[in-house]
C-alpha cells in the first residue's frame, strides 16, 4: 500500500519492444500528420524517435490510411529507425483489420468498433437483449483476434471517457464502472479464445475520474485474475504549463500506486514535445525503486484526511487547502517535522499546525504513511504538506511538485500546501501551486481548457485555435472550455466542459454548450466570435478586468 513498486504484470510483445512484465516503463507519443502522407509522417516519426519515444500511434480513419501504414514502416525503418507502429482507429472495423496485418499494433475503442457513434440517447435493454449485444460483439471481435494473432499483431483497448456507447452509458452511466465494464467485455472475450497480448488504457480530461477509474480497472482485473499492462494518459490535457501539470498529477499518482507500464503525456503541440515531459516524470517516480522501507498503516482512512483536521491560525476546516505564501504565511509557532519522526509525539502536542516533509526517495510514500498513523493516534492539526525542489530546470520542478502533491491532495491529505523552489519566483511558486489545486478538483483559479493534442483526424490548425481562445476567454475564472480537433472525443468530453469548440471538417467548427450541439460547421472565422456570444447569451461571461 505504501512500498513503492511496480504492479506484477504480463509481458507484451509490440514488434521489437516490450511492455509490461520486467520491461521500463515505455514512452509513446502520437503523430499529427496525414497519414496518407508518408514522407511527412515519416519525418515526424523520426523527430519524435529521436527524443526517446519508444512507440508512436498514428490515426487510421480509413483502410487507405490503414494501408498506407505498411509505406511509412518501410520509410522509419529504411531510415535506419526500429520503431513500432500504432494504427489508431475510431468507428471503422475495417480498418482495424487493414491495420492488424501491417502494424505492430492496433488501438480500437470499445466505445465504437462494434456499437454505433455515441448520440447520447437513453437505451432500455432487457437482461436478455443486453446479453445478445455482447454477442454481437463477440462476433465481430473474434475474427479481429484472430487475424491478429496470426499476424503476431498486439491490441490496445483504448476507452475514452468521452467515447463511451450509448448502450453503456444507458445502463452504468457516464461513471468509472461503465468506462471500467466497457473494456471488462471485450478482455472476457479476449479470454475465451486465449489471445492474451492486450495493453489497456483508460482515459479522461478530468484527472480525478482517470486516477479513480484506472485504479477500479486494476481491482476488477485482480478479482477477474487478468494482469495486463496499463498505458497511462490525461486525454485533453491542453498545452503549457496547465498540460504539464494536468498530466503529472493523474499519471504521476497512478506510477506512484504501481500502476502503469507505457505513458504519454498529451499537449496540444509538436509531438516531439511530449517526450522529455513524459521521460522527465517517469523518471522521477523510478527513483524510488528500492527505497528504504516505510512503516505501513494499521488502517487508512474512508474520507478525506483533511477533513478531520481543527481549525488553528487560520488553516484547516476550510473549503480548499490553502497555500502558504498566497493565502497566507507559515504560522511561526508551526511544528516543522520529517516523516520519519514519531506520530505519537506529534499527536501529544495540540493547538499547532504540523508542516511535514520527508527525506525518502518515496516522500509521497513516507508523508502518507505518517499521516494515517497521526490520525490513528488521535491527532487532529491541520498538515501543511512540505515539499522542496532544487532543480534549475523549472519544467522538471512543476512536474515533479505536481506528481508528489497531485498524489496526496487525490488521496485526501493536506490542509495546506508549501513549495519551496530557490530557482523560482515567488509569483511562479504561486502559479504552480494553483495549478496543482485546479488539476486535481480542489480549487478553481482560473479558466480551465479541455483541449486535444490533434492528429491526423484534426481538419484545423488546433494549436492556433487554442491559443486565440484562451486569448479571448481566459479571464472567466472557474469556466471550463473544451477545443477539440474532432468529433471522436469532443462531444463526450465536453460533457465536462461548460462550452465546446470541435472541428467538424476542413475550415469548419461546431459549437457546444455542454453535450449540446448549438451551432453547427460554423467557418472557422465565425467560430470564435459566436463562441464569445454563446458564452455571453448564457451568462457566462464578465468583461476583463
Amino acid at each position: 500500500m505504501i512500498n513503492y513498486s511496480r504492479r506484477p504484470t504480463q509481458k507484451v510483445k509490440v514488434g521489437s519492444t516490450s511492455i509490461g512484465g520486467d520491461a521500463p516503463i515505455r514512452l509513446q507519443s502520437m503523430t499529427n500528420t496525414n497519414t496518407l502522407d508518408t514522407k511527412s509522417s515519416v519525418a515526424q516519426i523520426l523527430r519524435i524517435a529521436e527524443k526517446g519515444a519508444d512507440l508512436i500511434r498514428l490515426t487510421t480513419q480509413g483502410v487507405t490510411e490503414a494501408e498506407n501504414m505498411e509505406a511509412i514502416g518501410n520509410g522509419v525503418r529504411e531510415a535506419g529507425v526500429d520503431i513500432p507502429l500504432v494504427a489508431d482507429v475510431h468507428f471503422n472495423p475495417k480498418a482495424a483489420f487493414a491495420a492488424a496485418e501491417r502494424c505492430e499494433k492496433v488501438r480500437i475503442n470499445p466505445g465504437n468498433f462494434v456499437d454505433a457513434a455515441r448520440t447520447f440517447r437513453k437505451l432500455d435493454f432487457t437482461d436478455e437483449e443486453y446479453a445478445a449485444e455482447i454477442d454481437r460483439i463477440r462476433k465481430a471481435f473474434i475474427p479481429f483476434l484472430e487475424v491478429c494473432s496470426s499476424h503476431h499483431t498486439a491490441i490496445r483497448l483504448g476507452v475514452n471517457h468521452g467515447s463511451l456507447s450509448d448502450r453503456i452509458m444507458s445502463r452504468y452511466g457516464d461513471t468509472p464502472a461503465g468506462m471500467v465494464e466497457s473494456v471488462m467485455e471485450y478482455l472476457r472475450i479476449a479470454r475465451e479464445v486465449n489471445f492474451n497480448d492486450i495493453v489497456i488504457s483508460i482515459k479522461a480530461s478530468n484527472v480525478v475520474v482517470m486516477v479513480e477509474t484506472v485504479a477500479l480497472l486494476v481491482k476488477e482485473m485482480d478479482h477477474s485474475g487478468m494482469h495486463y499492462p496499463i498505458h497511462l494518459g490525461v486525454t485533453e490535457a491542453g498545452d503549457g504549463e496547465d498540460g504539464r501539470i494536468k498530466s503529472a498529477v493523474g499519471i504521476g499518482t497512478l506510477l506512484a500506486d504501481g500502476i502503469g507500464d507505457t505513458i504519454r503525456v498529451s499537449l496540444s503541440e509538436d509531438p516531439e514535445n511530449e517526450i522529455p515531459v513524459a521521460a522527465k516524470l517517469r523518471d522521477y517516480i523510478c527513483l524510488r525503486e528500492g527505497h528504504d522501507p516505510i512503516h505501513e498503516p494499521e488502517c487508512f482512512t474512508t474520507f478525506p484526511a483533511r477533513d478531520r483536521a481543527e481549525s488553528i491560525l487560520g488553516i484547516g476546516r476550510t473549503s480548499w487547502p490553502l497555500i502558504i505564501g498566497y493565502d497566507i504565511e507559515l504560522p511561526h509557532n508551526t511544528l516543522k517535522i520529517y516523516a520519519d519522526s514519531n506520530p505519537e509525539d506529534a499527536a501529544e502536542k495540540s493547538g499547532r499546525p504540523i508542516e511535514i516533509s520527508s527525506i525518502n526517495p518515496n516522500k509521497v510514500g513516507q508523508i502518507e504513511s505518517w499521516i494515517e498513523r497521526y490520525l490513528a493516534c488521535g491527532g487532529k492539526a491541520p498538515i501543511i504538506l512540505h515539499f522542496s525542489y532544487d532543480d534549475k530546470d523549472k519544467e522538471a520542478i512543476r512536474i515533479k511538485a505536481a506528481a508528489d502533491l497531485g498524489y496526496l491532495l487525490l488521496k485526501g491529505y493536506g490542509n495546506a500546501i508549501h513549495i519551496q523552489a530557490p530557482s523560482m519566483q515567488e509569483d511562479e511558486i504561486s502559479a504552480l501551486s494553483l495549478s496543482i489545486l485546479q488539476a486535481t478538483r480542489l480549487r478553481f483559479s482560473k479558466t480551465e481548457y479541455i483541449a486535444c493534442p490533434s492528429c491526423g483526424r484534426t481538419l484545423f490548425d488546433l494549436q492556433s485555435a487554442l491559443a486565440e481562445v484562451k486569448k479571448a476567454t481566459s479571464h472567466l475564472t472557474g469556466l471550463k472550455i473544451g477545443v477539440m480537433g474532432c468529433i471522436v472525443n469532443g462531444p463526450g468530453e465536453m460533457a465536462d466542459a461548460d462550452y465546446g469548440y470541435v472541428g467538424a471538417g476542413p475550415g469548419r467548427v461546431s459549437l457546444y454548450k455542454g453535450k449540446e450541439l448549438i451551432h453547427k460547421n460554423l467557418p472557422t472565422a465565425e467560430a470564435l466570435p459566436a463562441l464569445i456570444r454563446l458564452i455571453k447569451d448564457n451568462g457566462d461571461w464578465t468583461d476583463p478586468k
